[in-house]
Order: structure tokens, then sequence, then C-alpha cells
């Protein structure tokens, strides 16, 4: 079973990105996802988490109503369309499932890691 994350990159404050993460492996519709970051010297972060069928979607308070998660069971992906970049959205972003209830914030609770890919938001 692997995530491989991508789409990271150097974009302005302002602009916007999409990442994307596909799970191989095993079957994507079992697992709820999220999306973490982690800044240099900080912990791991939620960001966004999204139920089994996307019907429903939760997200950090710090990224509410400038990130949208979103998946596609038939293409065993979810992406993270991120708007409106700050400087403080700089970080390493990972995807993760988790065999359980979606939403849950707390990195211990997921399963599967991808490898992360590197966001960098100049000001």
């Amino acid at each position: 079973v692997q995530l491989q994350a991508s789409g990271g990159g150097l974009v302005q404050a302002g602009g916007s990105l999409r990442l994307s993460c596909a799970l191989s492996g095993r079957s994507f519709s079992s697992y709820v996802m999220g999306w973490f970051r982690q800044a240099p010297g900080k912990d791991r972060e939620f960001v966004a988490g999204i139920s089994w069928n996307g019907g429903s979607t939760v997200y950090g308070d710090a990224v509410k109503g400038r990130f949208t998660m979103s998946r596609d069971n038939g293409k065993n992906t979810v992406n993270l369309q991120m708007n409106s970049l700050k400087p403080e959205d700089t970080a390493l972003y990972y995807c993760a499932a988790r065999a359980g209830t979606y939403g849950s914030r707390s990195p211990t609770l997921y399963d599967i890691w991808g490898q992360g890919t590197l966001v960098t938001v100049s000001s």
C-alpha cells in the first residue's frame, strides 16, 4: 500500500496550487483521507479531512474558506485545492489514509502516509 503526493511548488502570496495524492495497492474507498502539513520546527498540523464517499469534509481553522479537499474514488485520488495562499502556508504537505471515522485531526490516528510534497509561498 502506497500513497504518492504531488503538486507542490513555489507560488507567490495570493496564488493557488492543487495537490494530488494517489493510493495504490488497496481499495481506496475503504479509507477516509486527510491532509496534514508540517513547517520547520513545528508540529504536524491537520489541514483537511474527507469521508470515504467525499460527501463530508472538515478543515483546519487556518485554511477554512481557502482550501478545498475532494476525492475521486474511480481514480483512487484525493486533491487539495489551495487558494489565496499565504507565506504561513509554507510547509511539507502530507496525505494520509485511515480505516476509521473521517475528520480525525490527530496524525497518530492515520494508518498510511505519503512522502510529502513541499509548498513554498513567497511574500
